[in-house]
């Protein structure tokens, strides 16, 4: 009786904080969506604010109807076929707060990919990319990696490289898919009217309120303990062998080397966006600050926290220099998703490969048992087991999103719904979409202020 007690306060325990977690995870929505409308013109605040709405909505019925389903269900190394609309769970295996949990990160890939395609998509188009994402493209690339039967899976019984790939809050999973997608989308689409002149070279388009960026990134860092260090879904789980430790430890070690990769990004970014562009820059830090979380989300509970340092430092300067790229390419990304999610999220998958820690392995996926032997980090002789298998992970990621968002979005742009018309553009998607501007004092008003009015406007 004692015992079968003591299972079900451990069990209750475990659910309320996976339950937390997945609440943590959600209020990162509430920070895209100030991240976002900060980053964009006030013409398109409204627009935004409401795709970062839709991104919620339409991803829940998606991933409640088929998403969990082709990411945790029982069937083949490639995708699940089982739990359809939540049929037959509770299950031994999930029950509804995993559901939950996993639901929140799911929404998350949509919000990444449309930051890359803001200020001049239709919303119809929201509709269609947001509902093939969270319910297709990123639930295949979950199972493979999260699935206990996933070709990529560190938990597979037949392991890649005997190793399996290590992504344990979603680099790769997460922010490299939705990065990826955002590229396609950004690509398909071309530049917004105006940002690059005649001759080629870019034209500012600063978003127009830098203290929605820098309270959005501040709720950004306080949902990243829930999505790295929840990610654990279990907290009451003793390590044998080890006096008082158990995932509670690695739970907090987990939050500090997320916070330090975070924090190195964002002063690395503060200082070198100085030295390039001559002043100190609230927005540029600010993406910083979150390519450092994008990169240590692969690695953050199987690395040392002077490895997560290293972490941010390098990431700050894929961003920097993926920016570099995107101009000289002529490659517009209004909150430079593609550039932040996708890159520092590759850079993320690498970056586990190099400095994964073989007894951390253990904690995060064998409950430190010390008896099993894992490859660990490159760098600190672990082989090249780990290092090969985050590699294939990056690339059949590219592939497979590329493969499946990139001709979803051409057939949008053929069917003539996914950018909008040129003169919606430059009068704005809150006016010409949403009936009227965010914001009553709007220094748009000295054109049309309602609906009605732009449609008057356009029949002069």
């Amino acid at each position: 009786m004692d015992s079968s007690w003591e299972a079900s306060v451990t069990d209750s325990i475990n659910a309320i904080y996976l339950l937390f977690s997945a609440y943590l995870v959600f209020v990162m929505q509430l920070g895209f969506a100030m991240l976002c409308a900060g980053s964009v013109r006030a013409k398109n605040a409204m627009n935004i604010m409401l795709t970062n709405v839709v991104d919620a909505v339409v991803g829940s019925l998606s991933y409640y109807l088929f998403g969990f389903a082709f990411a945790f269900g029982d069937s083949n190394p490639f995708i699940g076929a089982s739990y359809f609309a939540l049929k037959d769970i509770p299950s031994s295996s999930y029950d509804y707060s995993f559901f939950l949990y996993q639901w929140a990160f799911a929404i998350a890939v949509a919000g990444i990919t449309s930051g890359s395609i803001a200020e001049r998509t239709q919303f119809t188009a929201y509709l269609f990319f947001s509902f093939f994402l969270t319910g297709f493209v990123y639930p295949v690339v979950a199972h493979w990696l999260w699935s206990s039967n996933g070709w990529l899976s560190p938990n597979s019984t037949s392991l890649l490289f005997g190793s399996g790939a290590i992504d344990f809050a979603g680099s790769g999973v997460v922010h490299l898919v939705g990065g990826i997608a955002g590229f396609w989308g950004a690509v398909v689409e071309g530049p917004r009217v105006g940002r690059f002149d005649a001759f080629g070279n870019p034209v500012k388009m600063r978003g127009h309120n830098a203290t929605l960026v820098v309270l959005g990134t501040l709720l950004l860092w306080f949902g990243w303990f829930g999505f790295n260090p929840g990610s654990f879904d279990k907290i009451l789980v003793p390590y044998p062998h080890m006096v008082d430790q158990g995932n509670w430890t690695s739970v907090g070690r987990t939050a500090v080397t997320t916070t330090l990769a975070g924090s190195t990004a964002g002063i690395v970014t503060l200082f070198g966006r100085r030295l390039l562009v001559g002043h100190w820059d609230a927005m540029d830090v600010c993406n910083g600050v979150l390519g450092g979380f994008v990169a240590i989300t692969s690695g953050c509970s199987v690395v040392e926290p002077w490895a997560a340092i290293v972490c941010g430092f390098c990431a700050a300067w894929v961003l920097i220099g993926l920016n570099i790229l995107a101009l000289k390419f002529k490659f517009d990304d209004p909150l430079e998703a593609a550039q932040l999610h996708g890159g520092c999220g590759a850079w993320g998958l690498i970056f586990t490969g190099l400095f994964a820690k073989e007894e951390f392995v253990l904690q995060a996926y064998n409950s430190g048992k010390t008896q099993i032997i894992r490859p660990s980090g490159l760098i600190l002789g672990g082989g090249w087991g780990l290092f090969g298998a985050q590699i294939v992970e990056l690339l059949s990621i590219v592939v497979w999103v590329s493969l499946t968002m990139g001709p979803l979005f051409y057939l949008l742009q053929k069917l003539g719904i996914l950018r909008i018309s040129s003169d919606e553009e430059v009068a704005g998607l809150d006016i010409s979409c949403h009936g009227g501007y965010a914001y009553d004092a709007s220094q748009e008003e000295s054109g049309a202020r309602f609906y009605g009015e732009y449609l008057r406007m356009q029949q002069q």
